[in-house]
């Protein structure tokens, strides 16, 4: 259960910044514990060593950004909302521009975007337009890498709906509580869920950006079986029957979608289609399975407002399209990725 926002404000906000020094006192322990640890691996990696860096870098950030929330709280006797606002989303840009920073060094991160080439009519409504952000959920840190590119490439502020349970983080806690966001518990009803996304949408302009998983959870085979059992429990047939040909996604659930779209009528539907940690889920896929380098590739496209279907069906075989674009895109990077390295081993 979730301890009130008070006692969260008091205990672990403060716990983190205790422990972050405390890690830093006592560093070279850890260091020679982890790398002890790596070489009784076979053969011997440095894999213990790389994810104790990332976790000192990452208890410092989260301390520095919780530092910075207390500054700007004092300050916020002296300005108003909307610049209070633009400070935090500064933080935010700032907070993942460094963790994206750290795992290119760490885990040597490369990231690919292929954009769609834009004229300059889309190009000026791509400035003056919100957007719903519709994408995969799928490996560790999408939703993150996702936000920061938002921020940082297209000069977004992005909204989106979490688990409530994220608030277990102090500095995820602070900042997003502080901004056009929403987190629901876990037993929260699907009309509850679409009741904020209604919520977050009905309020954007164009700088705004909502940010929306339709799949509502990471991609394994076990949730593929329950997604399509349970729309063939509800008769929808034809649902079912294309999510069976989706190799790599779960059926997406097409009411927060259609929330969206129905509650900000002017924004236009950005899809964003990724694969490369694809298979790293739990802590012990990524313990297990982390490559010495780590590559993503990612894949967007723009649906105009005007170019949305106008009734409900309509909206929801044409959600399915896209989402088997984003299947057959990721099978074809696959295929691209086994070639290249059967390529390598036969050179």
């Amino acid at each position: 259960m979730l301890p009130p926002r008070i006692l969260r404000r008091l205990i672990l906000a403060p716990l983190v910044i205790v422990v972050t020094v405390f890690v830093l006192i006592t560093l070279p322990l850890w260091v020679a514990v982890t790398f002890a640890a790596s070489l009784r691996l076979k053969p011997p990696q440095r894999r213990g060593l790389r994810f104790a860096w990332f976790g000192m870098a990452w208890l410092t950030l989260e301390s520095a950004v919780l530092v910075s929330c207390l500054v700007l709280w004092v300050a916020g006797a002296f300005g108003g909302r909307d610049r209070q606002q633009e400070r935090h989303y500064a933080l935010i840009r700032w907070f993942l521009s460094k963790v994206y920073g750290v795992a290119v060094r760490i885990f040597r991160l490369t990231v690919d975007v292929e954009e769609p080439p834009l004229t300059q009519e889309e190009m000026d409504a791509r400035l003056t337009r919100p957007v719903i952000v519709l994408a995969r959920h799928a490996g560790p840190g999408d939703s993150f890498l996702l936000i920061y590119h938002l921020l940082d490439r297209y000069a977004r502020r992005p909204r989106i709906v979490m688990k409530a349970a994220l608030q277990f983080d102090p500095s995820l806690d602070v900042v997003i509580n502080r901004l056009p966001n929403a987190f629901v518990p876990r037993r929260t009803a699907e009309s509850g869920i679409i009741d904020e996304i209604r919520r977050l949408s009905a309020t954007m302009d164009e700088d705004d950006a909502l940010v929306i998983f339709p799949e509502g959870g990471n991609f394994t085979p076990r949730r593929r079986r329950l997604a399509i059992r349970r729309l063939e429990e509800k008769g929808l047939e034809e649902e079912a029957t294309r999510a069976r040909a989706m190799d790599h996604l779960l059926p997406p659930r097409p009411g927060g979608a259609i929330a969206a779209i129905e509650s900000c009528p002017s924004a236009d539907v950005v899809f964003v289609a990724h694969t490369g940690l694809d298979d790293l889920i739990t802590i012990g896929d990524v313990w297990r399975k982390l490559p010495l380098e780590a590559h993503i590739t990612a894949k967007w496209w723009r649906v105009p407002a005007a170019a949305i279907p106008p009734e409900r069906e309509e909206r929801i075989r044409w959600l399915y399209d896209q989402w088997e674009l984003i299947d057959d895109w990721i099978s074809a990077q696959r295929e691209a990725a086994a070639e290249e390295r059967k390529a390598d081993r036969a050179g």
